[in-house]
């Protein structure tokens, strides 16, 4: 959740590639030409490099311009850069910029996060800078480029030594820098909340309704319930990246997350997660009922101050006890329904706890090194496998307890009965398998039983909305 400027349509986005660590900065087309300062090209198909007091560059079907201590430019099938009007380039991530014949920029050319500009020669580059491709579409009149925003048109690449490669890609672009930046931080605002796992969660809120209404609940209460439900999840795994901003820089699989990634700043990202919360815990109050409410505040609270700041970096229980969050949906659910709680919804509670650590366990037994580079004691970094599988089978044996517990409580009937068997069985002997295979020495299989965690609790929850109706 790619822009299209009044200048044209833009097929091509920027991705970040790996620096070059060449100490020369080069713009190189086909043909490898390498002109000096003082002179000017203006290339029939290739690139240009126009800036004022007279050094540009001029082939006939490529550019190739290496300043040493420099700017790398690496375009291909006619990328031009000539001086205009008000666009600012913005290199971030710590690049150096430092051209020997001494370009300085000068209105509009803003470096940024960290960049050093060391001009020496006094050749300026005047009214800023704008990036023209071979159709003849610019990106001019105040539009940034940097790493993560399109510009307009054709295909080429432009590295910056020392720092972060900007490759012109195909599928996407902001030819209108202003809708392509709108558009690049509403995808990070999304990202933030982690919809995926949200999705998870909203599993087991409708059957929770179904089963507390004996019936299916009107569709209003559900969407409303549904995206209350998604905004309060979203505001606490946005809080949960703003403090866990150091780490998942540190951790392979959390690099791309848009903390990391600088789309947001910190406090862009503190100030969202707070005012889902807010709007979360409203929609609740008022288009529901003030338990619902409170119970999201709850939830909220508990993922954010008992998991992430107290127990998350201290404790291999971390996820046994803080992982208690995730369980609030189906009370939600159930108190959204019927205005309270009931013994029957404490159980659908101690199905999702007994389930989450085995699901969570069997994660980061895949991501073990992550997790220990970051110094985050998941029971896999502190403990032998054979410890770990130990505890998986332990838990899935409560869950299935508790699951079979629910048919007499909520008067479930023999469908959910003979379901929660069959399912039940089926993840025990998982269970069980990845014990054996952590015994011999063999490969767990972990992630395995983390899909079928998923498939599990999908199942299970099916079978609850199903005796609901029936």
């Amino acid at each position: 959740m790619a822009a299209q400027s009044e200048l044209g349509q833009v097929p091509h986005q920027v991705q970040p590639q790996p620096p070059n660590p060449a100490a020369a900065a080069t713009v190189t087309g086909s043909n490898g030409v390498r002109p000096s300062t003082g002179v000017s090209l203006a290339p029939s198909t290739g690139v240009s490099l126009a800036p004022s007091n007279g050094v540009s560059v001029q082939p006939s079907n490529g550019v190739s311009v290496q300043p040493s201590n420099g700017v790398s430019v690496q375009p291909s099938n006619g990328v031009s850069v000539q001086p205009s009007n008000g666009v600012s380039v913005q290199p971030s991530n710590g690049v150096s910029v430092k051209p020997s014949n001494g370009v300085q920029p000068s209105n509009g050319v803003k470096p940024s996060n960290g960049v050093s500009v060391a001009p020496s020669n006094g050749v300026k580059v005047s009214n800023g800078v704008s990036v023209t491709l071979s159709n003849g579409v610019s990106a001019s009149n105040g539009v940034s480029v940097s790493p993560g925003v399109a510009v307009a048109g054709g295909v080429g690449t432009l590295a910056v030594a020392g720092g972060p490669v900007a490759r012109l890609a195909p599928g996407a672009g902001a030819g209108s820098g202003v809708l392509g930046a709108l558009n690049a931080k509403a995808r990070a605002y999304v990202a933030l909340m982690k919809l995926r796992v949200v999705e998870l969660l909203l599993i087991t809120t409708v059957p929770a309704m179904m089963l507390a209404k004996r019936g299916m609940p009107s569709v209003w209460l559900i969407v409303v319930t549904l995206v209350a439900g998604t905004l309060s999840a979203g505001s606490a795994n946005t809080i949960n990246c703003y403090v866990d901003r150091d780490i998942d820089q540190v951790m392979g699989r959390t690099r791309k997350r848009p903390l990391v990634r600088a789309t947001v700043t910190p406090t862009e990202a503190l100030v969202f997660g707070i005012l889902l919360g807010i709007v979360s815990t409203l929609m609740f109050g008022l288009l529901v009922n003030w338990p619902s409410a409170l119970l999201s505040l709850g939830a909220i609270s508990f993922y954010v101050f008992v998991y992430t700041l107290g127990l998350k970096r201290r404790t291999p229980s971390n996820i046994v006890i803080g992982g208690a969050a995730g369980c609030f949906p189906v009370l939600i659910g159930w108190s959204a329904v019927t205005g309270s709680l009931s013994w029957s919804a404490a159980l659908l509670f101690a199905i999702v706890f007994f389930w989450t650590p085995p699901h969570f366990w069997a994660l980061a037994m895949k991501f073990r090194d992550d997790y220990a580079a970051a110094g985050i004691p998941m029971l896999p970094v502190v403990a032998s496998p054979e410890t770990v599988t130990r505890r998986i089978l332990f838990y899935a044996y409560g869950m299935v307890a508790v699951s079979l517990a629910l048919a007499p409580v909520a008067h479930t009937g023999w469908f959910y009965l003979a379901s929660a068997i069959a399912v039940g069985g089926w993840f025990l002997v998982e269970a069980h398998r990845i014990v054996r295979r952590t015994a011999r020495g063999e490969d767990p299989r972990a992630m395995h039983l983390f899909h079928m965690s998923i498939t599990y609790l999908t199942l299970l929850f099916t079978a609850i909305a199903i005796v609901a109706v029936v």
